[in-house]
């Protein structure tokens, strides 16, 4: 009689142990991914350093800040030759990166914005190499500066305060970009129209310079009665005060002025035999001034009483006078009018900057869209001290570790949609130059509403690579939401900059 042969995968124990297998192997192998993969060779050498830099075990190890040859195995405390206390970092080098100088140096390095670090080693030029567990002398270990120690040098107070600071900056500059826009919107006209006055005042034939000298041979006659003047303004301010407190009366008053301009027409008629008498008087008045010698001595003598009352006046009239004579012998120097024609190219310069510039603003109103959340951008708060940190901490990363990424150092080739791990993957876009209008001044905001372009590369025809280089895309985007069709009536414009390598034809669309 045969015996029937059981299959394995009918066996449920065996089946249910290989899985369990499977997974404990697997869970091993992700625990100590970080620490290198097991059965393969590597050569271990230590570093001291004074300060460990915020690096923690399982960094990696970089030759040259390229590819991964290492990983960071174990950190911890020891007592430094000179007393100081340090750390100790074991390093697991890959077989494969090969024998290490003796002479080579090491520097702990940021890999991102975050405080993640990772090793970068340069190789020396000595024959002769480290051997497994030899240690690496302290010297030839070097660390940055971390952000956070700079800013340990200000006390808790001053940290609150620059705080406090930035939070009103960032405040002050929210919601004020219609203001800002409108400003920029005129200074077209306003440089147009400064550069021709700035070359009349520029002119020695103006004697600019003899203008503040007249100016201030008026304020020294005018200084002695200063006092009369100032009370005229008081008397005046006192008149006001005194209308202010009846404005019925005042109203009545103005309403009443037509009716009494009306009399006083008519009065004026009425009047004219006596002004006719008024002449003929005041020419008989003529004979009283022949006695008028003989009264100017007691006027001469009070006048000569009030001189040196006058001198006693506040010594201002004097630093009044020093400041205008300051003044003029700016004006009389011929730096001056140079400064004056530096002014003007400054303007020549400027100018076409703003051309360009300008319909990014007055067209697309990318300006406001960036200032508008930008305060809220950098002042919002989280555990990790800000929004901004958080998200730079969002990247996709990729599966392989040594792929094209936003996270990697020393990329050869661009990002081309490798596999990700998490989030979505990522394809270079480099088109940052983007339009705002067309030539003819139509609205071409090409920034912020084309969608995510596959692919738009003008030199290259690979199929395979799904990249975005090109600076324009082809036809009009039109305006943004809140921009407008075309450029405003009268200011000056360019599609592209006037100045600096002029951009190929076949790339401005």
């Amino acid at each position: 009689m045969r015996r029937s042969s059981a299959s394995i995968v009918a066996n449920p124990v065996l089946v249910g142990a290989v899985t369990a297998l499977v997974v404990v192997v697997a869970v091993f192998l992700a625990y100590n991914a970080n620490k290198g993969l097991p059965f393969v060779p590597t050569q271990t050498i230590k570093f001291r350093v004074t300060n460990g830099a915020n690096l923690l075990e399982g960094n990696e190890v970089r030759e040259g800040g390229g590819p991964r040859i290492g990983v960071i195995e174990t950190m911890r405390p020891i007592r430094l030759p000179d007393g100081t206390v340090g750390a100790e970092a074991a390093m697991k080098i890959d077989a494969e990166a090969g024998d290490v100088p003796v002479d080579s140096t090491l520097n702990l390095r940021p890999r991102s914005v975050l405080g993640l670090k990772y090793v970068e080693l340069t190789r020396g030029e000595s024959r002769e190499t480290f051997e497994d567990g030899d240690v690496m002398p302290q010297d030839q270990v070097q660390f940055p500066v971390e952000l956070d120690d700079f800013h340990r040098i200000f006390d808790e107070r001053t940290r609150r305060s620059v705080q406090t600071n930035l939070e009103g900056f960032g405040n002050t500059f929210a919601n004020r970009g219609y203001s800002l826009n409108t400003t920029i919107e005129t200074l077209p006209r306003f440089l147009t129209h400064l550069t021709p006055v700035a070359e009349e005042l520029a002119d020695s034939r103006n004697n600019l310079g003899r203008f503040f000298k007249e100016l201030g041979d008026a304020a020294r006659i005018v200084s002695p009665i200063a006092d009369r003047y100032a009370h005229q303004f008081e008397a005046g301010a006192d008149t006001f005060e005194a209308w202010s407190r009846y404005p019925d009366r005042l109203r009545q008053t103005i309403r009443d002025n037509a009716p009494t301009m009306e009399v006083g027409i008519r009065s004026f008629r009425v009047q004219r035999p006596f002004l006719r008498d008024t002449a003929l008087f005041s020419r008989s008045l003529r004979r009283a001034t022949a006695v008028m010698p003989g009264a100017l001595p007691p006027v001469t003598r009070a006048l000569r009483t009030g001189i040196p009352v006058l001198r006693k006046q506040p010594l201002y009239n004097e630093d009044l006078g020093r400041t205008l004579t300051a003044l003029e012998e700016l004006m009389s120097d011929d730096r001056t009018m140079y400064a004056l024609r530096g002014v003007t190219r400054l303007v020549d310069i400027v100018h076409p900057l703003i051309r360009f510039v300008g319909p990014y603003v007055t067209v697309c109103n990318y300006f406001n869209y960036s200032f508008g959340n930008i305060g809220e951008h950098l002042t919002e708060p989280d555990p990790t001290g800000g929004s901004q940190r958080t998200l730079l901490n969002q990247f996709p990363r990729t599966r392989d570790p040594r792929a094209t990424s936003m996270g990697s150092i020393g990329a050869r080739q661009p990002s081309n949609g490798e596999e990700v791990v998490s989030g979505d993957p990522m394809n270079l876009h480099t088109n940052v130059y983007t339009a705002a209008i067309d030539h003819q001044g139509n609205a071409d905001c090409e920034s912020g509403q084309r969608g995510y372009l596959e692919k738009l590369m003008h030199y290259n025809t690979d199929p395979n690579l799904k990249i975005v280089t090109d600076p324009h895309i082809p036809g009009n985007s039109g305006p943004t939401l809140t921009g407008r069709p075309r450029v405003p009536e009268g200011q000056t414009f360019t599609r592209l900059p006037e100045s600096g390598p002029p951009m190929p034809r076949e790339l401005d669309k």
